[in-house]
C-alpha cells in the first residue's frame, strides 16, 4: 500500500513539472518528462510493484500496460524528433548565440569575373578591386 502511494505521488510531481515545462514551450523536454513519470504509476497499475497474482485478467493492469505503451510511445517520438532535428538543443526563447541574419549570408554585391580571351586571369582580378575601390572613393 505504501509503495502504490510512493509511485503515485512521484508519477503526479513529475506530471506537474512536465506542465510546467510545456508552459515553458519547452514541449520536447515535457514529453520525456510526462514519459518518465507514467513509468511508476504504470508499474503500480501492472501490479509489478506488489507482485499481484492476478495480473492477466485483471482491467486495472491492462491499463497500467497501455499507460507503459504510452510511456513507451512518447520515449520513441521524442527519440525521433530529436533526430530528425539533427540533435540541436532547444532555446527558451531569443537568438542562439551564434545564430547569422538571414541578409548577413549572402553578399550584398555580387561580382563576376568575366572570362577574357587569352588567359589573362590575374589581371581580371585587379580590375574588379580596382572597381570596388573607385566606386568607395578609394
Amino acid at each position: 500500500m505504501l509503495a502504490e502511494t510512493i509511485c503515485s505521488a512521484v508519477s503526479v510531481a513529475g506530471l506537474g513539472i512536465a506542465a510546467i515545462m510545456a508552459y515553458r514551450k519547452r514541449f520536447l523536454s515535457a514529453a520525456r518528462t510526462a514519459a518518465y513519470a507514467l513509468v511508476p504509476l504504470g508499474l503500480v497499475m501492472t501490479g509489478a510493484v506488489e507482485w499481484i497474482v492476478d495480473t492477466a485478467f485483471s482491467p486495472v493492469a491492462w491499463a497500467g500496460f497501455g499507460v507503459l505503451g504510452l510511456a513507451l510511445l512518447l520515449f520513441l517520438s521524442t527519440r525521433a524528433v530529436e533526430r530528425r532535428r539533427g540533435g540541436r538543443k532547444e532555446t527558451t526563447g531569443g537568438a542562439e548565440p551564434g545564430a547569422v541574419a538571414p541578409a548577413a549570408s549572402s553578399p550584398s554585391r555580387a561580382v563576376t569575373a568575366k572570362p577574357q580571351a587569352g588567359g589573362g586571369g590575374a589581371g581580371e582580378d585587379f580590375s574588379d578591386i580596382e572597381a570596388i575601390l573607385k566606386k568607395h572613393g578609394i
